[in-house]
């Protein structure tokens, strides 16, 4: 005789046995119509800046997501990191993901409230890495620590001469805030610091790689005509350090984010060090949908509410002259006026008027854009 014994499963056991598979998605549709003396420059018209399609994965502690982004008639992986959970405090994760370094790094296009991304963050802030990160969050602390290789390691081979190795880097985010902030009519107080420490990345002469650069560069804040706005290449270096305090604040129907960049980088050779630097300050405010609340798992603000309306109203400067170290990758400033309509978790609606003015770059005559813009972005 057959004797089969079913054995009750545990609350825990059940979680750990419980898989999810979830598709994900991201669609950017710009159209913008620019007016500046530099208009042969920018051409008016409609793009599709951006599209991804994926799948996330849960399954117990673990959870997964990879994506494929298609761009500009350019195919290649976006997100792709593998995740453990220790607890609801602690996590670690490994693979290729958005790099937490200040306010506007570990966030997605969807959280972000500027029509694009403030030209000064787009400059200092590493974006998707290949790398490892750590990290610890509670009520009134965040805490992320890792490190990651340079970009070339996701497309080159390391195989002399062309690359001959992977320049990396260590970088850490703090924030303290409020306990409970934004919740039951409680303040937003919110303060933070990042730093990094890297080595050079890639850097080719006479087609051999030395291994002895670091190119900084950012791009008007326009998706349909793009053009470089600020840029340098600092070779015979030895390594790069970054500092970026933060600071939000929040109460109720308005909110202010600003960062502070500065970036320094030793050379070889006797040669004197380059500093750059950039900084920001965004306000906003919601005209319909309620108040602002607060993300802690992120440490930032959460995506508003369905049917919210929001106005946001951001200025940044950003410079890659030094004219001790010779260098003039030149400087910008940037004024933007947005209106977002956030349809509902997925759907947001924005409207954008961008002025971006540029000089100070080698070679380069000063420029001047401005900017009519219209987006429609789904993301799920």
């Amino acid at each position: 005789m057959l004797a089969i014994i079913a054995i009750p499963m545990s609350a825990e056991e059940k979680k750990e046995s419980k898989f999810k598979l979830t598709p994900s998605g991201r669609i950017l549709i710009d159209g913008a119509v620019y007016a500046s003396p530099d208009k042969y420059l920018f051409r008016d018209g409609m793009a599709i800046p951006e599209a991804r399609l994926g799948v996330k994965m849960g399954y117990g502690k673990w959870s997964s997501w990879i994506d494929v982004g298609f761009a500009y008639g350019k195919i290649g992986l976006r997100n792709m990191w593998i995740q453990y959970d220790f607890n609801e405090h602690n996590n670690l994760r490994v693979g290729n993901y958005l790099q937490p370094f200040g306010y506007q790094g570990p966030t997605t296009g969807n959280n972000k409230a500027t029509f694009e991304q403030p030209l000064a963050s787009a400059l200092f802030t590493p974006g998707l890495q290949l790398g490892m990160l750590y990290t610890f969050q509670n009520p009134s602390m965040y805490s992320a620590t890792g490190f990651h290789v340079e970009s070339n390691a996701l497309t080159n081979v390391t195989n002399y001469p062309l690359f001959n190795q992977q320049g990396f880097t260590f970088l850490t985010r703090f924030v303290y805030r409020n306990k409970f902030a934004g919740q039951n009519g409680k303040p937003i107080l919110h303060g933070g610091i990042s730093l990094s420490f890297s080595t050079p990345d890639t850097h080719l002469v006479d087609n051999e790689d030395i291994h002895e650069g670091f190119t900084n560069s950012a791009t008007f804040p326009t998706k349909v005509s793009t053009m470089t706005a600020i840029s340098a290449v600092v070779g015979s270096s030895r390594n790069r350090f970054k500092l970026s305090p933060e600071l939000l604040l929040g109460y109720k129907r308005f909110a202010l984010e600003s960062q502070y960049f500065f970036q320094t980088i030793s050379r070889k050779y006797g040669l004197t060090s380059f500093n750059a630097h950039g900084a920001y300050v965004t306000l906003r405010t919601m005209i319909l949908g309620g108040d602002y609340s607060y993300d802690a798992s992120i440490a930032h603000l959460s995506h508003p509410k369905k049917n919210a309306l929001e106005f946001v109203a951001d200025y940044n400067y950003a410079t890659l002259s030094d004219h001790k170290a010779k260098i003039f990758g030149g400087r910008a400033n940037s004024f933007n006026f947005t209106l977002n309509y956030y349809f509902n978790a997925y759907i947001t609606a924005r409207l954008n008027y961008a002025y971006t003015y540029v000089w100070d770059r080698e070679d380069v005559l000063p420029l001047t854009q401005n900017a009519i813009q219209l987006r429609l972005m789904v993301l799920f």
